[in-house]
């Protein structure tokens, strides 16, 4: 079934610090890979900003603060991209915001653009923070489907969230699983404590969900927030549950099913599965470390039994589910080392696990088009008929 024609406008605000001409290759080539029609806009004032805003707009709305103070106004489904880190923000009613990717979270800011003017899905919260919420994606047609709950990566930093997985929530619901993309709060911002409880919690809340019939038209934000009541007819088959994640996500994917989250199959997509090894290599400029509570560069790794040995999937082994290692051959050589020496000593446990590297890197193991992600979700198929 063809995909209804889009047109996204990206607007540039006044005083953002980029070269034009970079800015318009990059939403060109977007626009291009996407297949949808595309303009690019740089407005002179606020007030000319605000006479282009639409639905499904993508603004850089730069420093100046009369432009600034339109991001927390109900202007609808916006999607507000600072290239600089801005923790805090809080945008209008029905509008995201994406920070801290520098220039290519324009790119970013088109994809989600995109993803929410062609998907509506319901959007679930299970706890009081802006970042403690699921979306849930259930297959038209499908009777009963199978659930893969998606738990995205970013090095646990707060610049990368949920929008990371909506290209995959799109395909696997094409493939007739429902779809439940988690997002948590992250250990920069929160502490390492609430990150873990919101994925358990999160997954938790996957085996109470009771979801009605999606509506045909999206909502004007891009998600619905129903009432998950009473079952209408479409139920989710959670005895044929996946949990995956990419990453720092499959890390705390498999933490969680360690823990006893319930699922069928864990998923690694190119996971950080070694917290020991991750500090000691100063993996993505002392992630673990950052996330963790660790120690500065040069100093001896924290690596306590409370803390890397309850996280580190590598020292949880046996976790007694099936479970698929994905990893891209021209990755990080690290998380390919800790991928292989997981699948190693998870298999010697005891586990049943799959070990899937193939042509691609980082972030083709989340990309629907390449080869080593039809190749996961075959697998992952096959492993919840």
């Amino acid at each position: 079934m063809s995909e209804v024609p889009v047109d996204i406008t990206v607007i540039v605000g006044p005083g953002v610090v980029a070269d034009p001409a970079l800015l318009a290759r990059i939403a060109g080539r977007e626009f291009a890979a996407l297949g949808v029609r595309g303009t690019l806009v740089h407005a002179r004032d606020a007030s000319h900003l605000l006479s282009l805003v639409r639905d499904g707009a993508v603004v850089i709305p730069g420093p100046e603060a009369e432009v600034r103070a339109l991001i927390g106004r109900p202007l609808g489904a916006v999607v507000w991209v600072d290239t600089h880190r801005t923790d805090g923000v809080e945008p209008g009613e029905g509008a995201s915001h994406l920070h801290g990717r520098g220039l290519s979270g324009l790119s970013w800011g088109i994809r989600h653009a995109l993803h929410r003017l062609r998907h509506t899905p319901l959007r679930v919260p299970y706890g009081p923070s802006r970042d403690q919420w699921g979306d849930l994606y259930v297959p038209e047609g499908v009777p009963r489907p199978p659930v893969v709950a998606l738990v995205h990566g970013g090095y646990w930093r707060s610049i990368w969230a949920a929008d990371l997985m909506e290209a995959l929530c799109a395909d696997l619901a094409g493939r007739g699983f429902a779809v439940w993309n988690l997002e948590y709060r992250r250990p920069d911002t929160h502490g390492w404590h609430a990150t873990t409880a919101d994925v358990a919690t999160g997954l938790a809340t996957l085996h109470a969900l009771r979801p009605r019939t999606p509506r045909s038209a999206p909502a004007r934000d891009g998600h619905r927030d129903d009432d998950p009541g009473p079952d209408a007819g479409i139920g989710l088959d959670l005895d044929r549950v996946a949990v995956a994640g990419h990453s720092a996500g499959a890390q705390l994917a498999l933490r969680a099913v360690a823990d006893g989250a319930r699922a069928a199959l864990a998923v690694s997509l190119a996971g950080v599965l070694d917290l020991v090894e991750g500090e000691r290599r100063w993996l993505g400029s002392g992630a673990v470390a950052a996330a963790m509570g660790g120690p500065a560069p040069g100093e001896r790794p924290s690596g306590g039994a409370d803390v890397h040995g309850a996280g580190s999937p590598l020292l949880r082994v046996p976790i007694g589910v099936s479970q698929l290692v994905v990893q891209g051959a021209s990755d990080d050589l690290d998380l390919i080392d800790f991928g292989r020496r997981y699948a190693e000593a998870a298999g010697r446990a005891g586990d049943d696990v799959t070990y899937l590297e193939l042509p691609g890197d980082h972030f083709d193991v989340i990309t629907p088009t390449t080869s080593i992600w039809r190749a996961a979700a075959e697998a992952i198929a096959a492993a919840l008929t």
